[in-house]
This record gives structure tokens, C-alpha cells and sequence, in this order.
């Protein structure tokens, strides 16, 4: 097997996402209804409808971007006779995309994904107040150089690389005031170029902590099982199927850097060659060959995307 599944995470929703396959699929639509009575809320009327402000709310977003993971796996699973447990190697996900990963390998429930997505994205909103936290994307430099940029941007403040995307392609997470002096350092370090983001909390980081103290709590009272293939981690980038390791990497990823870039190539040193990723948008399998030129990513979301890979395998 050189197959792994990946998940998206923050950032890949769009208005409209799985209502093709709820149409097409009951398989797809029986994931969006357990979604919507788990949450007690009609997630997929705005996932499918919008408004398009409701559907980025991050209490929102993350419980979307899984179910609308899940129903692809439902319909990869229902109608095409796809078995995890043998026709992958591994599987990972990005950020709150490990949840989605989680949920496909059989960790724990559609239901109990749901409902720690929803209770995740509430608290990660509510950790830090708006304003006090930013994060910015620095692209064209190492690893090395953004520690030394965040810090010397920190001044007693938290400024932290959170997301190790690619090769060139790093994000940084803190207070506001660190993160903007963060933009204007890269500058003179050479990157290409460095952004703020528009995001509405500093993920990622050590500002999080209140929402690491929530999901401990949360975790501890749901069944986590085995998965059926391992899960790379996104804190330690290496493979993990043991369900206390598994739950007490959730809760330090809130603060913690993801490891992506790791990740992929931890995932590649494992045998897989090919990365399929699995629901909305194509920001993962456009990292791919940014991380390694001999690997290749194939991004599952169309009807046709399904046909298409269901055929392959």
C-alpha cells in the first residue's frame, strides 16, 4: 500500500460545500443529518446555503470541514466498497483535520468528532480576546530563520511558529503587537514575503492554553478506540494508534506547532508515495509537491473526484 488520507483544515470551506453529494448519495446525507442532531443545529443548511459569515464562525468551520470529510468517506466506504484498514497505509490531518482523520479510522464517532469540533472551534474563539491575538504567514524562509524571527519580534510577548506548512511556507502565531513586528523583522531576514492573516484568534500557540484546559476535559469523557490504520500526529510528526497517546496529543496540539511538512515526509519514510486528500478545497495536495518532488496528491471532493479515485484503487 503507498496510499495515505489527509484532511483539511481552517481555511478550505466554501458555501455550497456537500450539497452535490447529499443529493446524489444517502450515504452523504445520513453524515450531514447525525452532524446536524449531534450539534442540535442545522450545520449542514449553513453549509450548504451559507450566509457565508455563519459558515466561517470557527465553531462552525470545524465540525463542517469534518462532516463534509466524513461524507465523502461514507460514500467511498457505502458505495464503493472502500476499506480503510487495508487500502491505506496511514492517515493525518491538518489542525482540526486530525479530528477528521481520526473519525475516518474509526478512533471514535461521527457524532463525538462533531461535538469536539464544535466545543474546539468555541473555545479556541473565545481563548483570547479580539484584537489581542494575530497570526502571519512568512513565506520564502526556513524553519531556522522564522524562530529567530518570532524571537526577536516577541519582546516578553508569545510569538511562536505555529504551522510548518511547506518548504518557504511558515506561520506565525501570538500577541498582535509581537505578530506585527514579527511582518516587519521578516523584511529585513529576507522572506519574500510576510502577511497578516485574516484570522479571528492566534492558533497554535501558548495563548491557547484555555482552550488546551477545555478539550482535556472534553477528551476525557469520549471512547477513543484504536484506529484502524495509524494517525501521524500533527505535535510529533510520527505515527501513533494508541488511544491515550492519541487523546493527550489532541489537547497539546491546541497549543502546539503543526508539524505538517514533517508529517509528510514521516508519512513518505513509512512507503506512501501518493496523498489523497479527502474534502473540501485543494490546499493540501497543493503542498505536496512543494514538501517532496516525488510524491504525488490527488484531491477527492467532486462526484467525480469519488468515480475517479474509487476507479484508481
Amino acid at each position: 500500500m503507498t496510499h495515505a488520507l489527509i484532511f483539511p483544515g481552517q481555511g478550505s470551506q466554501t458555501v455550497g460545500m456537500g450539497k452535490d453529494l447529499a443529493d446524489a448519495f444517502p450515504e452523504a446525507k445520513a453524515v450531514f443529518e447525525q452532524v446536524d442532531e449531534a450539534l442540535d443545529q442545522h450545520l449542514s443548511k449553513i453549509m450548504f446555503e451559507g450566509p457565508e459569515d455563519q459558515l466561517t464562525l470557527t465553531e462552525n468551520t470545524q465540525p463542517a470541514l469534518m462532516a463534509m470529510s466524513m461524507a465523502i468517506m461514507a460514500v467511498l466506504e457505502g458505495k464503493h466498497g472502500f476499506n480503510i484498514g487495508s487500502q491505506v497505509t496511514c492517515v493525518a490531518g491538518h489542525s482540526l483535520g486530525e479530528y477528521s482523520a481520526l473519525a475516518a479510522a474509526k478512533a471514535f464517532g461521527l457524532a463525538d468528532a462533531a461535538r469536539l469540533l464544535k466545543t474546539r472551534g468555541k473555545s479556541m474563539q473565545v481563548a483570547v480576546p479580539v484584537g489581542e491575538g494575530a497570526m502571519a504567514a512568512v513565506l520564502g524562509i526556513e524553519m531556522d530563520v522564522a524562530e529567530a524571527i518570532a524571537a526577536e519580534a516577541a519582546q516578553g510577548e508569545v510569538c511562536t511558529a505555529a504551522n510548518d506548512n511547506a518548504p518557504g511556507q511558515i506561520v506565525l502565531s501570538g500577541a498582535t503587537a509581537a505578530i506585527e513586528r514579527a511582518v516587519e523583522i521578516a523584511k529585513e531576514k529576507g522572506a519574500k514575503r510576510s502577511i497578516l492573516l485574516p484570522v479571528s484568534a492566534p492558533f497554535h500557540c501558548a495563548m491557547m492554553a484555555p482552550a488546551a484546559d477545555v478539550m482535556a476535559d472534553e477528551l476525557a469523557a469520549i471512547d477513543i478506540q484504536s484506529p484502524a490504520v495509524p494517525v501521524v500526529a500533527n505535535v510529533t510528526a510520527t505515527p501513533t494508534s494508541d488511544p491515550a497517546q492519541i487523546r493527550s496529543l489532541l489537547v497539546e496540539q491546541v497549543t502546539s506547532r503543526v508539524r505538517w511538512r514533517e508529517c509528510i515526509l514521516a508519512m513518505k519514510d513509512m512507503g506512501v508515495t501518493t496523498f489523497v486528500e479527502v474534502g473540501a478545497g485543494k490546499v493540501l495536495t497543493g503542498m505536496i509537491r512543494r514538501i517532496d518532488r516525488d510524491l504525488s496528491g490527488v484531491s477527492v471532493q467532486s462526484l467525480e473526484d469519488i468515480e475517479a479515485f474509487a476507479a484508481s484503487l
